[in-house]
């Protein structure tokens, strides 16, 4: 299958990669609750060693006007400007075993041409197997561990890792349909849907980029480090906590969320899983926004230590 030369160019790099690697994609969207993937991303491009195999043409794929770029400006001059990236990239995990990675935005245009371009890539270097992650805002606590609905292909992951097996319809994002493609060309692929707590969505949760590292780990066998991370998702869960034991009403929110979430990961719950109704649960826009309250009163300003 032939690779579209207006949609992507290869970098000298490319003639280096070795075949048989994993594929690790994280790709930011339409949904990226909890900033998940933006966080999970930027993390591994700070952390490890990495050099662009191909890069894909923003003037084909992207929509300026609807995710307009940053540019710098300084009293009366314009100083930098930085366009989108989406590249794919030969990069190293903490042992220096090598694996592709792919990241940046989520095309807005050409699905199709982009999905049959990375089957070509996944024939081209003879990828062992795919995997991707994304976050969803979900009924769950975060003083629970966070799960993830799992699909593709890979049952052994499924079996171990899946949570959440709904049948339902959800609107796709360009990685649906990659995995979709992958699996009718029968090359192994696996993706996580990771369950962040919807009152949480609007925040960037360490704990969910956390687990996506570890999603990542689980599927494809790649050590990446997470010390920082770690962290952060303790200082991040510690404000949260402080702030529920002061505010009554967060306190019983959490404590309905947890109640379901045990009654349903203890297998005896009769209604549909980890859905939420009005009645039995306040508004996650009305909690979000107060911990946002709080949480931005307790942010350290520019002068703090």
């Amino acid at each position: 299958m032939s690779i579209p030369e207006d949609l992507v160019r290869f970098t000298e790099s490319a003639s280096a990669v070795p075949e048989g690697l994993p594929l690790v994609i994280g790709l930011t969207g339409f949904a990226d609750a909890g900033s998940t993937i933006a966080q999970a991303v930027t993390y591994l491009r700070d952390s490890l060693s990495y050099e662009d195999v191909a890069i894909f043409d923003n003037d084909a794929l992207l929509d300026y006007r609807a995710r307009r770029p940053i540019i710098q400006f300084e009293h009366d001059h314009l100083t930098d400007y930085e366009p989108a990236r989406l590249a794919l990239s030969l990069a190293y995990d903490e042992l220096h075993r090598p694996f592709l990675l792919l990241t940046g935005y989520e095309p807005d245009f050409r699905w199709e041409a982009f999905t049959q371009t990375i089957v070509s890539l996944v024939e081209k270097f003879k990828v062992t197997h795919t995997t991707w992650v994304h976050g969803i805002p979900m009924p769950v606590p975060h003083t629970r561990p966070l799960g993830a609905a799992v699909s593709g292909n890979r049952e052994e992951l499924i079996d171990a890792l899946s949570i959440w097996r709904p049948t339902t319809q959800v609107p796709a994002n360009v990685l649906h349909v990659l995995e979709y493609r992958l699996q009718q060309a029968d090359h192994a692929v696996a993706g996580f849907a990771l369950l962040v707590p919807h009152y949480l969505t609007e925040t960037e949760y360490p704990a969910a980029a956390l687990t996506a590292l570890e999603l990542y780990s689980a599927a494809s066998g790649l050590v990446f480090p997470s010390d920082e991370l770690r962290e952060d998702g303790r200082q991040f869960v510690a404000r949260v906590d402080e702030q529920v034991a002061e505010n009554g009403e967060l306190n019983k929110l959490v404590s309905s969320l947890e109640t379901r979430y045990d009654t349903y990961m203890e297998g005896t719950e009769q209604r549909p899983p980890l859905t939420m109704d009005e009645q039995d649960l306040p508004s996650a826009d009305d909690i979000a926004a107060e911990l946002e309250r709080y949480l931005a009163g307790r942010r350290p300003t520019d002068g703090d230590a």
